[in-house]
């Protein structure tokens, strides 16, 4: 299968791929090379119906192969007699298991130009994969999402030969009746985003394994399938997607039927429970995904880029401790400088004109949250924020904050903090500059790009808390509200509980008092009658 060359990129505004106007189908001739990769486990009765249904595609079937990603079955699959021209069977690699892994083991041995993952428990119509590969002729860096239906299987209700010839004859959709099936969770998102156009960074939140595809290069840039994510892989893999500049078009005629409901159908507590540690260490989107307050994770929320090659120590002191200090508390910190000029000989200990940078070394680079190196990446993939900070310039305790805030009510691609002295600060979407970086190419003018496709800002770093460092500035810790709250609200409680309790303590000696006055008075009404009575 050969690779077709690159082909020209579109601009695409957001998620808002309106302005694509794909092929009809039927009507267009495919160049791009497809490989349907399956990973499957067992099941040997309903891979075999998948690899009926993929054998009546209407994609060319010189362009169209199928890898079977075998993750350890027994005894091993087969292939069946129904299937694919380009069809073959490969070990899972070893070190691992499971879905995640087998699929990347088979995305490592495909050789289309487009991938597309398929589970082995899928009957896809006609044309799901043409559907899907007509956008992939568009642009390199869109993520497609096919529509699927779940229903209720029993084994051997379907043969291979049966449903290979519906398929071939556009009748997939009569298999199974046509109230018996459940949509994907995700069908309302997609309804209230205008079919995700209107989704913006939220669009990969619908990403998932079952039917989905996208470029080679885009599938490598975004890091392959996370074989450690032995379930929810496909959700964390489209937010690194959404981070790599994907677009994520849902394509409503690539449709198939599931043949069974899914974990989060069958157990969706505990499937969720299991996988909210995963996410929060590695999904950013939505951000509510971390709701700990205080902690770092494998991924950060924002990476910060300052340069310190020309710095004193005090002001990468100062800058870094604002960093580190703020309200945002997920936050990684790339030092760059010369460091490698950096050298244990001898010399004048204070006169030595590297001083001030053995002593940021030295004071931060022990920080498990600093990085030290010589020129910044490229990009701060997979964190969703990158903010450039002059060396020197202190953010306050809500500047990172606020700034996301900004950013994702408005959607801005790049905010640019204007500072006294003709200097500035960056804060970056990491989406918006990769999907920059493919639209122009090696040289282009990305901040050109990213202003066209996500918008660009200007504001007044002041606004933001932005301050230049004093002499001894390091700032103080921020205040946290939020536990003032809660401590407020716990002597609250206290005090009420203690005004409650002196509440019964009075109605107590009230009732006492009162007893005690009506022995009294009985004693007194007593002695008078006795008066009398001896008159």
């Amino acid at each position: 299968m050969t690779a077709q060359p690159r082909i020209a990129q579109p601009r695409v505004k957001e998620n808002d791929y309106g302005s694509l106007r794909p092929a009809e189908l039927g009507c267009w001739e495919p160049t791009l090379t497809v490989s349907v990769v399956i990973p499957a486990y067992g099941s040997q009765d309903k891979l075999d119906l998948t690899l009926a249904a993929l054998a009546a595609q209407t994609y060319p079937s010189r362009l169209l192969e199928v890898v079977i990603a075998d993750d350890g079955s027994d005894p091993p699959l087969k292939l069946p007699e129904i299937r694919p021209e380009l069809c073959r069977i490969v070990p899972s690699l070893s070190g691992g298991w499971g879905c995640a892994h087998a699929y990347r083991s088979g995305a490592l041995a495909a050789e289309g130009d487009v991938i597309v993952r398929l589970d082995a428990d899928m009957v896809c119509f006609h044309d799901n994969v043409e559907a899907q590969l007509r956008w992939h002729h568009l642009a390199d860096h869109i993520a497609v999402v096919g529509h699927k239906r779940f229903v209720d299987f029993q084994p051997g209700a379907l043969t291979p030969r049966e449903v290979h010839d519906a398929v071939a004859r556009g009748g997939a959709e009569k298999l199974f009746e046509s109230d018996a099936y459940e949509l994907h969770h995700y069908e309302k998102f997609i309804e209230e985003t205008d079919m995700l156009r209107a989704a913006g960074a939220q669009a990969s939140r619908i990403f998932t394994g079952a039917s989905a595809s996208y470029h080679r290069e885009l599938y490598l840039d975004a890091g392959q399938v996370d074989g450690d994510m032995i379930l929810g892989e496909d959700t964390e893999f489209g937010y690194r997607l959404g981070q790599a500049g994907a677009v994520f078009v849902p394509e409503t005629a690539s449709s198939s039927w599931h043949l069974g409901w899914s974990t989060t159908m069958t157990d969706g507590a505990r499937a969720t429970r299991y996988c909210q540690p995963f996410y929060a260490n590695r999904v950013l989107v939505p951000r509510k995904r971390r709701p700990d307050p205080g902690r770092t994770w494998k991924v950060p929320g924002v990476e910060a880029v300052v340069d310190v090659s020309e710095a004193a120590w005090e002001q990468a002191r100062a800058t870094v401790s604002g960093l580190a200090s703020g309200l945002v508390s997920d936050v990684g910190v790339v030092l760059t400088g010369p460091w490698s000029r950096l050298d244990d000989g001898r010399r004048d200990i204070l006169g030595d004109p590297l001083l001030d940078l053995r002593l940021i070394r030295e004071g931060l680079g022990d920080d498990g949250r600093v990085r030290l190196v010589e020129t910044a990446p490229d990009t701060s993939f997979p964190a969703p924020y990158r903010f450039r900070c002059p060396a020197g310039w202190v953010p306050g305790s809500t500047t990172l904050r606020r700034l996301i805030q900004l950013v994702e009510k408005e959607g801005y691609g790049l905010v640019i903090l204007d500072l006294p002295g003709d200097v500035q600060a960056r804060f970056e979407q990491t989406r918006a500059f990769a999907r920059a970086a493919r639209v122009t190419g090696p040289g282009g003018d990305r901040d050109e790009a990213v202003a066209e496709m996500f918008g660009a800002h200007t504001v007044d770093g002041a606004d933001y808390g932005l301050e230049p460092a004093g002499d001894e500035s390091v700032p103080k810790p921020p205040v946290d509200w939020q536990a003032k709250a809660q401590k407020w609200e716990a002597d609250a409680a206290k005090w009420q509980s203690r005004a409650n309790t002196l509440d019964g303590e009075l109605k107590t000696v009230r009732a006492e008092l009162n007893a005690q006055l009506q022995r009294r008075l009985r004693r007194r009404i007593g002695r008078l009658r006795r008066r009398l009575l001896r008159r």
